[in-house]
């Protein structure tokens, strides 16, 4: 459990190396958390859920630290405004650092003392805390691009040991589902007492810490995810790959923003209180469209996967090509025999990449990585779904309200980390974070 912990931890200031500390403090909007608050609020969790509750005797690091680092957890006590988190010039980033080494050190020895009894509490306990850490992982490159792209000089985050081959991209092909009874949601398969405690025997032998993270990790699941149930599909298509920015240009050549005909009433109202023409990240150098990327301005490549669009833009776009997004459980059925990999955060790269040409066009390919899928699904608990006790039943459920789901993880989300079942949610209009389009059709 140990490496895992260390691994988790490693990986996140690994991700934050590039940055200065000026870069560590800037807040853009709302939603764009600092780095620096990242970097606290992911071992504040470690210190809220797992220290303060099992190490015997612990006081908290700093009172202040509980209020100003809590994110949205009303049970453990109130929060710092989200929207004010940039106007944080202290703690500076050297002692939110120094922060993380005082609970790692915590925590290390929390979980080599802790008692028997107390082990398997403190594995559920961490594997969740190991989890929400890789998904504020993936909000820190988020979160960073939006603060670069928003500096004339657009900086780069990080350059590429290679570029991608940019391929030119094979004709949509659809793969058609006959539909019927369909299970759909994290099969748990519970072990013995006998069995945790020896599964949990094996994590200590391990030193890597990547294999340790994907056994301990192994039968975990979100709240949202659960419970397993079985659902009726109507026969369906779904497009083989993802959509393509020169399939998008076409779009915005042909006015596609200009006509409401293709918008739901509240994405159209959306476009114009924000005056929106195209993807986040684009703009137009010499009448060539260009984008800022994490690797700093590019040229936009026609045949890579789009990205940063919203629910209302993705919706848009599908109704104006004559088709439609995936309903979620459709999604999980058409993708529950894929390989998971693909373009994720252990590449590098950050940014969508072109398919391989020789790909199998009957066959589903980026399922994984690359970018969040748009679904039409609103986000809702499944039939007999129960929050977690406590104040970790925050967590998910609380936020079915008003979020649209999507699939399939991005070129930003860890490889360990996704899953053919994870459902993540964002509000319709949001599109900082790395989204994109799959069609699908009724047959």
């Amino acid at each position: 459990m140990i490496a895992a912990y260390r691994s988790v931890r490693n990986q996140t200031q690994q991700l934050c190396q590039p940055l200065a500390v000026e870069d560590c403090v800037v807040q853009t909007m709302k939603l764009v958390s600092p780095t620096k608050w990242h970097l606290a609020h992911t071992t504040w969790f470690f210190e809220q859920f797992m220290l303060m509750n099992f190490f015997t005797g612990y006081q908290p690091y700093n009172e202040q630290y509980l209020y100003l680092f809590n994110s949205y957890y009303n049970t453990v006590g109130p929060q710092h405004c989200q929207a004010q988190r940039g106007y944080l010039s202290r703690p500076t980033v050297e002692e939110v650092y120094t922060y993380r080494q005082q609970i790692d050190a915590h925590m290390i020895d929390l979980l080599l003392t802790a008692p028997q009894d107390n082990i398997p509490e403190l594995r559920n306990l961490l594997v969740v805390g190991i989890n929400h850490e890789q998904q504020h992982q993936e909000l820190i490159l988020t979160d960073i691009k939006h603060v670069f792209s928003s500096n004339p000089l657009m900086p780069a985050y990080n350059t590429p040991d290679s570029e991608p081959a940019s391929h030119p991209i094979q004709s949509m092909h659809w793969i058609e589902h006959q539909g019927g009874l369909a299970d759909i949601g994290f099969e748990y398969h519970k072990l013995s007492q006998d069995k945790q405690y020896q599964a949990l025997s094996d994590l200590f032998q391990i030193d890597d810490g990547l294999a340790a993270r994907a056994l301990l990790c192994s039968e975990f699941c979100f709240d949202n995810e659960k419970p397993k149930h079985t659902t009726f599909l109507q026969p369906f298509a779904i497009a083989n790959r993802l959509v393509t920015n020169g399939e998008y240009m076409g779009f915005l050549e042909d006015q596609g923003y200009e006509k409401p005909e293709f918008w739901l009433s509240l994405g159209w109202q959306w476009r114009k209180d924000n005056n929106a023409t195209h993807p986040l990240y684009w703009y137009k150098q010499d009448d060539i469209w260009k984008q800022y990327t994490l690797a700093g301005p590019l040229t936009v490549d026609p045949n890579e996967p789009l990205c940063h669009v919203n629910y209302f833009e993705a919706d848009a776009f599908a109704r104006w090509a004559g088709y439609r997004l995936p309903r979620e459980d459709e999604w999980e059925s058409a993708t529950s025999n894929c390989k998971l990999d693909g373009n994720l955060m252990e590449s590098n790269r950050f940014h969508p990449i072109t398919p391989d040409p020789q790909s199998n066009e009957t066959k589903l390919i980026q399922a994984f990585g690359d970018v969040w899928e748009w679904t039409s699904s609103p986000y809702t608990s499944y039939p007999g779904y129960q929050p977690a006790d406590g104040a970790l039943g925050e967590y998910n459920g609380k936020f079915m309200c008003n979020q649209q789901v999507l699939r399939g993880g991005s070129c930003a989300t860890p490889t360990d980390h996704i899953r053919n079942t994870y459902r993540n949610f964002w509000s319709p209009e949001t599109r900082w974070q790395f989204t994109g389009i799959r069609l699908a059709r009724d047959i």
